[in-house]
């Protein structure tokens, strides 16, 4: 592809010659010629002019590029587009494998792509133009929207809703059982039946090996644009809004409600019936206990305000010195008296 025709798909402004063709996206310090690459964060500024690459992906302050360029406000966002361009998935041809297991009551789009030993229970919906690898478990009742992606092993469980454009990675599991138990006098547990639903919206994104549990009644729903990554639990009846980021290992306990725009950073969690606000921020590792106001960012174990938390451990780093001093102080103390 000539870096006109990119430049004209990525809403790009070119500064230099448009007939250069360009093969793939690599990095700024391992890019060859008939390669393009980015530069989004400042830190590598002082190594974009040692770049073999035909061509950078910028903003429109940088200076100094050895080769053509490719002006974005938002360079990050223009090189992943770049990537799919350049670089698109392959896509299996249209087509249900003999070795694929569909109740004659389903429903299924056309141009879809079906592979072995994938099953579909009764009065699923499948929608156009969707890929279901190898394994892949449809349940009674679930719909599957249009120009969906589910990979190997992934299972949607009975009366699961999954709209347009949604991927879904190796092992993800959607409506699976949550976690409900009344306690008897005796100390023993008794299931509390999970009838509830799971729906996942429009163009989300949910990991391998990630969980979305349906609750006993309501419905538990992630909105759209949503993106979740691997080894992540949603447990029964929470509410995650739109644009969401939830990175590894996150897990959110029941009921609880994330608004739009969200992030959790790896291994950070919420406990249950707790609120986080729109646009706030939970650092890695944090525990959330209480409700998160709108645009926060907490930290730690329980989580607070970010800068209190830093603030906290610049202290605690120096207990030592600060016992040291407070031992001398009342030895000085009890020699005076």
């Amino acid at each position: 592809m000539t870096l006109a025709e990119l430049a004209d798909r990525l809403g790009c402004r070119l500064e230099g010659d448009g007939s250069i063709e360009v093969t793939r996206v690599a990095g700024i310090e391992h890019a060859e010629p008939g390669d393009l690459t980015f530069l989004s964060n400042p830190r590598y500024t002082s190594r974009l002019a040692g770049t073999r690459a035909s061509a950078v992906i910028a903003g429109q302050r940088v200076t100094g590029a050895p080769c053509a360029v490719l002006r974005s406000p938002h360079p990050y966002v223009s090189f992943a587009e770049a990537v799919g361009v350049l670089t698109p998935a392959a896509r299996p041809a249209p087509g249900i494998s003999p070795l694929a297991a569909i109740d004659p009551t389903a429903e299924i789009g056309r141009d879809v792509s079906i592979a072995p030993f994938v099953v579909i229970g009764a009065r699923a919906r499948v929608g156009a133009r969707t890929v279901l690898h190898p394994h892949v478990s449809i349940g009674v009742d679930a719909i599957v929207g249009e120009d969906c992606l589910v990979y190997a092993h992934v299972s949607i469980r009975e009366d699961v809703q999954i709209g347009h454009r949604v991927v879904l990675q190796d092992g993800a599991v959607i409506g699976s059982d949550g976690f409900g138990f009344a306690t008897r006098p005796d100390g023993s547990h008794v299931k509390i039946p999970q009838v509830g639903r799971v729906v996942i919206e429009d163009d989300v994104e949910i990991g391998a090996q990630s969980v979305v549990d349906r609750p006993a009644v309501g419905e538990t729903r992630i909105g759209a644009g949503t993106r979740i990554d691997n080894l992540v639990q949603v447990a029964h009846g929470v509410r995650v809004g739109r644009n969401v980021l939830l990175a590894a290992q996150v897990g959110i306990a029941g009921s609880t409600v994330l608004e739009d725009d969200v992030v959790m950073a790896g291994q950070s969690g919420a406990t249950g019936h707790v609120r986080i606000g729109r646009g706030a921020r939970v650092s890695a590792q944090s525990g959330v206990l209480e409700d998160v106001p709108a645009g926060a960012h907490v930290a730690g174990m329980p989580a607070w305000p970010a800068a209190e938390w830093r603030a906290a451990m610049v202290a605690l780093r120096r207990l030592p010195e600060l016992r040291r001093m407070l031992l001398r102080l009342v030895a000085e103390s009890e020699v005076r008296k």
